[in-house]
């Protein structure tokens, strides 16, 4: 743990004590920085990262490294701002992170055995909980109440396995979406609105538990298919254009057939 310093390490600590230098200057000569709050730069923080979100989906690792950046200021931000009210400052936030690591990780820093990441998640898990000092607390609640529903569903189900609630085989859990298939059909057969609504919800729940098995996590496949749907509408636009027509003027014929235009030309879209 004492490992000395090297050439990059010395390097990238001199750049973080350069950022701390410049955040503290900004706080003083800058009135728009010198305003800013805990609460005013929170939706920031939300945007920046769905920036990085975005950067890594589009595999621009130059573009990786600017979001990270615009990240690693608020993270000064904050502590900043906290330091003024002496709350804490970023000394305390890294060494929090560092004490929660060492602790969660007792097969690296102890004599726990964990010789896969499933056993470690479960460790991970049940040192959380240990952590909270309440053994009535939920271990769904880590989960943010304000995610996404897609994510927070697969989070909770993440959660669930970290504490041993979960199926044995994959295909188990299919025979669980068949299953939730079978009521959405019923329920929208029968004309009634709300359960079929609550059906869907647990069609989508197993579909998720799923692809977690499968090692697939849905939010970034849903988000590929969310855009190889903008990349092939956009062709039929492009085409209409091209035709000085409004795609709204289109047949869907027309729209199928550079809608499979598109499909053939996928990697030069």
């Amino acid at each position: 743990m004492n490992e000395p310093i090297n050439e990059h390490r010395k390097i990238a600590l001199e750049a973080f004590d350069r950022l701390l230098t410049i955040m503290g200057e900004l706080r003083v000569k800058c009135p728009w920085d010198r305003e800013q709050t805990i609460e005013s730069i929170r939706h920031l923080t939300i945007e920046e990262t769905y920036e990085l979100s975005d950067a890594i989906l589009s595999g621009d690792l130059s573009e990786v490294r600017n979001e990270l950046g615009d990240l690693a200021l608020h993270l000064v931000f904050y502590a900043k701002i906290a330091s003024e009210q002496q709350a804490f400052d970023i000394s305390d936030v890294l060494n929090g992170i560092c004490d929660k690591l060492i602790r969660r990780h007792p097969h690296v820093y102890g004599d726990i055995e964990a010789n896969d990441a499933s056993t470690v998640e479960q460790n991970w898990e049940q040192i959380k909980l240990k952590e909270s000092g309440d053994i009535r607390k939920s271990a769904l609640s880590g989960v943010p109440s304000s995610l996404p529903a897609l994510l927070k569903a697969f989070r909770m189900q993440e959660k669930a396995r970290g504490v041993g609630f979960d199926w044995s085989e994959k295909t188990e859990v299919w025979d669980k979406v068949e299953e939730e298939m079978q009521e959405f059909q019923e329920a929208e057969a029968s004309g009634n609105l709300a359960e079929a609504q609550d059906e869907f919800g647990d069609l989508l729940f197993a579909l998720i538990n799923y692809a977690r098995f499968a090692g697939i996590n849905p939010e970034e496949a849903l988000e590929r298919t969310n855009r190889k749907f903008m990349r092939r509408f956009q062709h039929i636009e492009q085409r209409a254009y091209e035709q000085d027509k409004n795609v709204k003027d289109m047949t869907l014929e027309e729209m199928e057939i550079y809608w499979n235009e598109a499909k053939k030309n996928t990697a030069s879209l």
